[in-house]
């Protein structure tokens, strides 16, 4: 009992932002986050989520907090909830042209577009989203505070994770469906042994490759 209480509560803090601005008359509030900034290959996959007002339920959190089990069953609940939800991705190639940090706000602004409704309110995990035409609220661990965001933080997540056993069945020899492509000792070991694959990001400098 003192668990769900306690749970209960914590989901109310997360929904402090979207109640605020919900008073303030903001209809549509979207809570934005990506995932995959960080591996060697694969894409950056951004999300967009916006709630009803009434919204309400429990364990939503920080992607990076749950199990991948639970990630699904969430994305589920997300998607039953949702009175909208965009996905924007953004591969490798286009990685590499214009790097990683423009490659995610480019996600980020696909996943809104994808939204079709207006007028909007971002909540933005990080940073401001560059030449977004909409106002926008940048929150540093946005991820845990708010509940559009962390909501966001699953659906990009689980999108991603999809993405990457797809590509496993494609190049297995990497191991994709393990590491998601992440620069685990295993992804760089299959790296020196059957070089990059296509889907690998060639402007990421690893030293074990050989890079300079």
């Amino acid at each position: 009992m003192k668990r769900s209480i306690e749970e209960r509560e914590r989901i109310k803090r997360m929904l402090v932002y979207e109640q605020n601005l919900w008073h303030n008359g903001h209809r549509f509030v979207a809570g934005i986050d990506e995932a995959g900034r960080g591996p060697l290959a694969g894409p950056v996959v951004a999300a967009a989520v916006v709630f009803p007002q009434d919204v309400f339920f429990l364990e939503v959190d920080d992607s990076k907090r749950l199990k991948p089990e639970k990630r699904e069953r969430l994305a589920e609940e997300i998607k039953k909830n949702a009175v909208a939800i965009g996905i924007g991705i953004v591969g490798p190639e286009d990685i590499d042209r214009i790097n990683i940090l423009q490659a995610t706000y480019m996600a980020m602004r696909q996943a809104v577009y994808k939204l079709s409704l207006s007028p909007l309110y971002l909540l933005v995990d990080g940073r401001k989203i560059p030449d977004a035409e909409w106002p926008q609220t940048p929150i540093v661990k946005g991820d845990s505070l708010s509940f559009s965001i962390a909501a966001a933080s699953i659906i990009a997540k689980v999108t991603r994770d999809a993405i990457m056993y797809d590509l496993h069945r494609k190049y297995p020899e990497y191991g994709f469906e393990k590491h998601k492509g992440y620069g685990t000792k295993s992804h760089i070991e299959a790296i020196l042994k059957f070089g990059p694959s296509p889907v690998h990001r060639k402007t990421f400098k690893v030293r074990q490759w050989g890079n300079n």
